[in-house]
């Protein structure tokens, strides 16, 4: 057996049939019933001519069908393409297009936006979740009949970044297994072959988690996690996928606007043990409601949250820290779509502070300059994060884009996907922010994340984006779009350029301020910055 993600989910099924894989709302569905109804799906795709290479669309919200989905996909060895629940018919037809799909399903709510759609070359299948797709799976057989796999076979997912039109990832199953989805063993040591998740790994599930958690704490004896980022971004879909091929148990977000209350109460009842943040989008709403409310739930399950894809801020953590005893850990990694861990922080349970966009380095990454060469430690410069070891294959249909993020330093291959950092002296690295976000004013260069991090921890400020505005004297100018905690007045422009000049160089502090109700930002916690170019320029 190889690294295919198909092979390896159905060695977890038959060595634990009945244990809860699934839970959304009041639908729960065990390894066995997940593994019949994605055989049964299977037959579906194959007998309407969708097979190896071919390229299947989700428009799904959060749902068991978006898993049986994606997994009948790889049992036929063809490519679930993730479609951002959020986008309208036009985004929908872009993608159709850019990905070359062959089949469409979505989910009900969804329907109005498929009806615009000019029926293509997709239409080979086209299926609404709910009662069609029920008809179809209950004429179809659940046996496991399906073409020997490889772990060549590709993964794609599409990323919208934080600018530009969608891009496809292009991932070998192998490749992704271990780099994004835990390796069979989710917190723990990955794998060393495929027959270690029958029977040594799930038979001893207390392994996982454990190097996280401090000495005599055997933490849950089954993982169960929760993602506060839908299946349709890398969060919520390698989490849902790292657990159930750890033979675990996802416990998917059920409702479609963020609700803290909800999301505990989902806590308590599943007994969850792990939970992952969208940064401060996530991060600062939990804390402010655990706060507000002490001891409304039982939360003393978790031991593990983590955060990636967007800001958590020191002062975040350490409250989450304080409001949760149970959590020993709050693990955040740098990574992408490209890269999914390119350097981590962990703040522990009684530890010293934690730092906002501070991380630790691993043996993989570096921090390079324009020519490719690594940047010396305490030098103070920027250079770009860099990554090596496992690596996407390129980005679907763009050359061009893919010889820029993937490239050879000293005949290894490296993935550079955008983030700008410094390194200290004793190899600590600091992020800045996204080189395709980088604003030049004056000749210098002001990354908006670094500012946004320390705007965030002014006491008025709930959330806030940084953006570049156009100026005839500078090139462009630093303006700051925030939103303000709840009952307090709105910073002054001279209180905001105060707080900053107190932790950064005074050309990076904003030269205007503008205060919004809330920030808009994607499912996966990322700023719109389109959106706040516009609020910025008004």
């Amino acid at each position: 057996m190889e690294f295919n993600l198909a092979d390896l989910f159905e060695a977890v099924a038959d060595a634990v049939p009945d244990r809860m894989a699934v839970v959304c709302g009041d639908r729960r569905l065990t390894y066995r019933e997940l593994e019949a109804r994605a055989n049964q799906f299977a037959h579906v795709l194959a007998a309407s001519g969708v097979g190896v290479g071919d390229h299947v669309g989700l428009y799904l919200h959060n749902s068991p069908e978006f898993l049986e989905v994606m997994l009948a996909c790889f049992k036929v060895r063809a490519v679930p393409i993730n479609v951002n629940d959020r986008y309208v018919a036009g985004e929908v037809e872009h993608l159709v297009d850019d990905a070359d799909l062959v089949a469409l399903v979505w989910s009900p709510a969804l329907a109005p936006e498929v009806e615009q759609l000019v029926p293509g070359s997709w239409a080979r299948l086209a299926v609404e979740a709910g009662p069609d797709y029920e008809a179809l799976i209950a004429d179809a057989a659940a046996t496991r009949d399906f073409e020997p796999r490889s772990g060549d076979d590709h993964y794609i997912l599409y990323t919208g970044g934080t600018t530009g039109r969608p891009k496809g990832v292009v991932w070998r199953h192998e490749d992704i297994f271990f780099t994004a989805m835990g390796g069979g063993n989710p917190g723990g040591p990955p794998l060393d072959a495929p027959e270690q998740l029958v029977p040594a790994n799930l038979a001893n599930p207390n392994q996982r988690l454990t190097p996280f958690l401090p000495d005599g704490d055997p933490g849950p004896g089954e993982l169960v996690a929760l993602s506060l980022g839908p299946l349709a971004h890398a969060s919520g879909q390698w989490l849902a996928l790292g657990a159930l091929l750890g033979g675990g148990m996802i416990v998917l977000y059920d409702l479609d606007t963020m609700d803290m209350a909800h999301v505990l109460g989902l806590v308590e009842r599943e007994h969850v043990g792990m939970l992952t943040l969208v940064g401060d989008a996530t991060g600062r709403p939990l804390l402010d409601h655990l706060t507000a409310h002490p001891g409304a739930t039982d939360t003393s399950s978790l031991r593990l949250l983590g955060s990636g894809g967007s800001i958590l801020s020191g002062d975040v953590k350490d409250g989450l820290l304080d409001a949760i005893p149970s959590v020993a850990v709050v693990l955040e990694a740098i990574g992408s779509s490209e890269s999914p861990s390119q350097a981590v922080a962990i703040t522990t349970q009684g530890g010293p502070p934690s730092r906002s966009l501070t991380f630790a380095p691993k043996a993989e990454t570096m921090v390079v300059d324009d020519e490719l060469l690594p940047l010396s430690p305490g030098s103070g410069l920027v250079g770009r994060l860099a990554t090596r070891g496992r690596a996407p294959l390129r980005y679907h249909k763009d050359p061009e884009r893919s010889a820029r993020t993937f490239v050879e330093i000293d005949g290894e291959r490296w993935t550079l996907p955008g983030d700008m950092a410094t390194v200290d002296a004793d190899g600590t690295i600091n992020l800045v922010g996204r080189g395709s976000l980088c604003i030049n004013t004056g000749g210098e260069k002001v990354y908006p994340e670094e500012v946004e991090a320390v705007l965030k921890a002014h006491p008025a400020i709930a959330d806030v984006v940084v953006i570049g505005v156009a100026d005839e004297t500078w090139g462009q100018r630093v303006v700051a779009v925030v939103a303000c905690s709840d009952g307090v007045v709105a910073p002054t422009l001279g209180d905001v350029r105060a707080h900053c000049h107190t932790h950064l160089a005074g050309y990076k502090a904003p030269r205007a301020v503008h205060v919004v109700p809330a920030i808009r930002r994607s499912a996966a916690g990322k700023p719109d910055y389109a959106w706040a170019a516009k609020v910025a320029s008004g």
